[in-house]
């Protein structure tokens, strides 16, 4: 049976017994207590987990937001709690990009200045990343909204901002924390096929932490975490996925069409 390991290149994060605790004494808050993990290149892979889970700790160790209490979290084979802040500042910019729930871009600045600013910082000529930028936008379906401010455009389309300046300098990891909690059906559909078109086209690793059905149903794996610790981890595959719940994969009637996932 062809597993994970087999279908994509090689491993993109690797964490070892990652443990992040908080506090000292009897007051000490495992967050993360003991997490090991493989990502594959060019995956996308789905966190859940209730609140208080680990999940948002998990997210920042991968994205070298925190450092691990204990344990190791490898980013394309480099040891992140290895690096210094210029190193690690340096990783976060041009290997990951973040896409948050509340979006994050900035109020001020139009669509065009909210993703042209990260590849300036990256080292971008002012013209290069304009160029780039207005590329991106209408690769995202915001050709007619380069010089909109967020307050002039719609939840999607600040979403969809948020998501081209995270591929702004053409990172290897995409971490999304609930890209669709805020977005109604209709828009939040269009933002996953937009996150499965990046994989695809680009070959992204995207790593998501999510509630919502339809994206777990185009995920390659789905993880779950719960008190700090690896609760499951499974293939999409072998998971009948439903709204309202998810549960193991009944045999597929004869001629019956694979699951809607990434291409």
């Amino acid at each position: 049976m062809e597993t994970a390991r087999d279908t994509y290149r090689d491993i993109v994060i690797r964490a070892i017994g990652v443990k992040r605790h908080y506090g000292q004494g009897d007051s000490v808050t495992r967050a993360l207590d003991g997490i090991s993990l493989d990502v594959y290149r060019g995956e996308y892979l789905s966190i859940m987990g209730p609140s208080g889970s680990g999940k948002s700790t998990l997210f920042n160790m991968i994205g070298g937001l925190d450092s691990p209490t204990e344990g190791m979290v490898f980013i394309d084979e480099i040891d992140v709690a290895q690096l210094d802040s210029y190193e690690l500042a340096w990783m976060r910019c041009h290997k990951i990009g973040y896409i948050f729930q509340s979006y994050n871009i900035l109020p001020v600045l139009t669509a065009l200045e909210n993703i042209t600013l990260p590849m300036v910082f990256a080292g971008l000529s002012a013209d290069d990343a304009l160029e780039k930028g207005v590329g991106i936008l209408k690769m995202v379906g915001l050709g007619d909204r380069i010089f909109h401010r967020p307050y002039e455009m719609s939840g999607g389309q600040q979403q969809r901002v948020a998501i081209a300046r995270a591929i702004a300098n053409d990172p290897v990891i995409i971490l999304a924390d609930e890209p669709t909690a805020n977005l109604d059906v209709h828009t939040g559909e269009e933002i996953i096929e937009l996150l499965c078109r990046l994989k695809a086209e680009r070959g992204v690793t995207v790593i998501s932490a999510t509630h919502d059905m339809k994206m777990l149903d185009v995920s390659d794996r789905i993880l779950w975490v719960r008190d700090g610790k690896v609760l499951r981890l499974e293939e999409r595959k072998n998971l009948n996925i439903r709204i309202g719940g998810v549960g193991e994969t009944a045999p597929a009637p004869a001629g019956a069409p694979p699951h809607a996932g990434c291409a």
